[in-house]
C-alpha cells in the first residue's frame, strides 16, 4: 500500500473494562469506518507495573489540548486500572491496536473524542463507551475512558516506542489472564478473520469480532498477519486430501452434465463414477491452489521456492479465544462451511459469500486450534514490535 506524505502510525488502546464489556467489535468497525486507515498491528498486553508506570508518566502533556484536569484523571485511571491487581496481582488484559495512513493519529483522536463535562449524543467512541460523571459539586463520582490514544504525532511515537519495548515481556499470547471458578476448564480456539473482509476499510472485522463477543469468551491473543504461501499450504494442508479423494460424487456428476452438454449423450452411473475418480484428485490440488492464493495472494504452483516464506499480500487477523467450550461456542457462531447453508444470525450467514469467501476460519479441536497458533506464530513472533521498529527507524 503507498502511503502519502502526511504518513503516521497511531495507536487505540482498549481498556480492560472495554475488553470486559465485550465492546472491542464496536470500537474496531467505527475505527475503521470513519478513519479509512489500514490496521497494520495488534498485540494484547498485561502490563506490568513498570509499563504501567511509565505509559502513566507520559500522559499529561501540554502538547495535549485536553483539558488537563482530563489528563490528570486518565493518569490516575492508568495507575489504577491497566497494572496488576493490587490484592492478587492478577495481569489485566489491554488490547493495543495500531493503524497507519495520512493523518492517521488527528483521525483516530477524532473518533475516539475528548470528554467536556457537555451532554453528548453518542458521535465518538467515548460519547457511547466511556463515562465521566459528576457529583453537584462537580467532583468525579465515575470515570471509564473506554480507550485512550494520542493527541499528536509526537505523543504517539514516545507511547508506541514504549509500548514496543515492553511488546515481548508483556504481551503476546497471554496466559493465565482469567481468573476461573473452581472446577472450570477452559479451552481455547483460534479465530481467523480471513481476506475478503479487509479488501477495503469497512466494519466487517469489527462486525465478526462483535458477533464471537456472545460467546462470553475472552480473547487472550490477536495478531494481524500476512499469510506466506508456505503457511497457507500448510494451515490448509488437511483440508487437501479431502478435496482429493472425498468430492469424486460431485465431480463425476459436473463432468458428466459438461460430456453431455458437448457431446450430446449420457455417460451412465458406472462412467460417470470412473470419471470422478479420474478427475476427482485434479480437481482438489486446483482448488487447494485456490484456497491459497487466496489466503496468501499467490498460487503455489506460481510461487518461487525462495519467497515460499514470505508474508503474503493478503491480510487477515488472528484472534485466540479462551473459555469453557470455546471451540463448540466459536463454530456455534460462525456456521457452516457453506454460508447458503448457515443459520440466520450466524456470521458466514451475515457475511459470507461461498464455501472459500466464507468470513472466517474457526479450529474444529483444541488440538488443531495449538497446531494452527503454531503455524501462525502466535506468541512468537512479535509483528506489533517490528511495524513500530520499521515506521520510526529504531530511532
Amino acid at each position: 500500500m503507498q502511503y502519502p506524505m502526511a504518513d503516521h502510525l497511531a495507536y487505540v488502546i482498549l481498556t480492560p473494562y472495554t475488553l470486559l464489556k465485550s465492546r472491542t467489535g464496536g470500537i474496531l468497525a467505527r475505527l475503521m469506518t470513519r478513519t479509512g486507515l489500514e490496521l497494520v498491528a495488534a498485540r494484547m498486553f498485561a502490563p506490568s507495573q513498570a509499563l504501567t508506570e511509565a505509559y502513566a508518566d507520559q500522559i499529561v502533556s501540554a502538547r495535549d489540548p485536553q483539558d488537563r484536569r482530563i489528563q490528570e484523571l486518565i493518569r490516575d485511571y492508568v495507575l489504577q486500572n491497566l497494572g496488576p491487581h493490587p490484592v492478587n496481582g492478577t495481569r489485566r488484559r489491554v488490547m493495543v491496536l495500531v493503524f497507519r495512513g495520512d493523518d492517521a493519529v488527528r483521525k483516530i483522536r477524532s473518533v475516539v473524542g475528548s470528554f467536556t463535562g457537555a451532554p453528548s449524543g453518542g458521535e465518538t467512541i467515548r460519547d457511547s463507551y466511556g463515562d465521566l460523571v459528576l457529583d453537584e459539586r462537580g467532583a468525579v463520582r465515575y470515570f471509564e475512558p473506554a480507550v485512550l490514544a494520542a493527541p499528536n504525532p509526537e505523543d504517539a511515537a514516545i507511547k508506541l516506542k514504549l509500548w514496543a519495548r515492553f511488546s515481548a515481556s508483556d504481551g503476546g499470547l497471554l496466559e493465565r489472564a482469567i481468573d476461573y471458578p473452581m472446577g472450570v476448564q477452559p479451552e481455547r480456539t483460534l479465530v481467523l478473520i480471513k481476506p475478503d473482509n479487509f479488501r477495503f476499510p469497512s466494519g466487517r472485522p469489527g462486525n465478526v469480532i462483535d458477533f464471537l463477543s456472545r460467546t462470553g469468551l475472552y480473547i487472550v491473543a490477536i495478531k494481524v498477519h500476512r499469510m506466506s504461501v508456505a503457511d497457507a499450504v500448510e494451515f490448509y494442508g488437511p483440508v487437501r486430501e479431502i478435496l482429493r479423494t472425498r468430492l469424486h460424487d460431485m465431480v463425476g456428476r459436473r463432468a458428466g452434465m459438461a460430456v453431455e452438454k458437448e457431446f450430446g449423450f449420457e455417460l451412465g452411473p458406472e462412467r460417470t463414477n470412473q470419471l470422478g475418480q479420474l478427475l476427482c484428485p485434479a480437481f482438489g490440488d486446483f482448488q487447494f491452489e485456490n484456497i491459497v492464493q487466496f489466503m496468501s495472494g499467490v498460487r503455489p504452483s506460481k510461487c518461487p521456492p525462495e519467497r515460499m516464506t514470505e508474508p503474503g499480500t493478503e491480510k487477515s487477523v488472528a484472534l485466540v479465544y479462551e473459555g469453557p467450550e470455546a471451540v463448540r461456542k466459536i463454530r456455534d457462531v460462525l456456521g457452516p462451511t457453506d454460508p447458503s447453508q448457515a443459520p440466520p444470525g450466524s456470521i458466514r450467514r451475515e457475511f459470507g459469500s461461498s464455501v472459500m469467501v466464507n468470513a472466517a476460519h474457526a479450529s474444529d479441536s483444541p488440538e488443531n486450534a495449538l497446531r494452527e497458533m503454531t503455524i501462525l506464530r502466535l506468541g512468537q513472533e512479535n509483528v506489533f514490535e517490528k511495524v513500530v521498529g520499521d515506521f520510526y527507524g529504531g530511532s
